[in-house]
């Protein structure tokens, strides 16, 4: 039977681990390997790693650091960040990665998300969705939350799983390092609109935010920055993950397994 997914999300900036408040300001809070290694011991369900420099500056990924962090990882990898043909996700696949995610390149070309699934399979193409709420619905924004392509997330949600997408994930820009809980109104909107997997990400603070968070939506990825890398009112740097009992009790409280 299929389980929710509990999924740190890691932002690599200047080869380093930081963290950001609405796609601002990215406060450095250690090295990507040694985060790798802690969240290797506490056994996370994945680990999604998304390179915020690779679009924005235009480069492609950076395979050694992929490579890596590949090696170090012991559970599903997924890896987003300068993505933009599908030969380079086809080398990404190569170096033990279990998922490349697009989003830029998704918004920009979406042919692209299909010749990709092509390449590596439907199950490992994953199209993240960086999103802002405005009156009426919510629209979709790329290179780090700097371009607003004027579309909606509902649109550019189908119209990827039209395309061969394996997985969305929908990021909240407004929320992103709140830490005051997740958009569930975003969240049953795209669950609603699409049939493949999905993530949730940006708002996370707390153990129960994940369990609102699968209770409204049921069985999706709750993926969360803030939560796994920071710890107490002061946010002081701790790498933290729950344990297998807290896992199961959110899960089985929120939709019933």
């Amino acid at each position: 039977m299929l389980r929710p997914r509990i999924v740190p999300c890691l932002l690599v900036h200047g080869g380093g681990l930081v963290k950001t408040i609405g796609f601002k300001d990215p406060k450095y809070v250690g090295d990507p390997i040694n985060a790798v290694k802690i969240f290797n011991e506490k056994e996370a369900d994945e680990l999604i790693v998304l390179d915020i420099d690779a679009s924005a500056e235009g480069r492609e990924p950076n395979f050694k650091m992929i490579s890596d962090l590949a090696v170090e990882c012991r559970m599903p990898l997924c890896y987003g960040g300068g993505v933009k043909t599908a030969e380079q996700a086809k080398r990404i696949i190569g170096l033990g990665v279990e998922k490349v995610a697009i989003s830029s390149a998704a918004a920009e070309n979406p042919q692209l998300i299909s010749q990709i699934s092509d390449e590596i399979g439907r199950q490992s193409m994953v199209v993240v969705l960086d999103v802002r709420k405005k009156a009426g619905g919510y629209e979709v924004w790329t290179h780090n939350g700097k371009r607003n392509t004027g579309r909606s997330v509902i649109d550019l949600a189908q119209e990827a799983e039209r395309n061969g997408a394996g997985e969305i994930v929908v990021n909240s820009i407004d929320n992103d390092g709140q830490m005051k809980g997740y958009d569930l109104d975003l969240a049953r909107q795209i669950r609603k609109a699409v049939t493949i997997p999905m993530s949730v990400l940006g708002g996370a603070g707390s153990l129960k935010d994940i369990g609102a968070l699968l209770g409204a939506c049921g069985v999706i990825g709750a993926a969360a920055g803030s939560l796994f890398v920071f710890k107490g009112v002061y946010r002081a740097v701790l790498i933290n993950y729950p344990n297998s009992t807290q896992k199961d009790e959110i899960i089985r409280a929120a939709v019933g397994q």
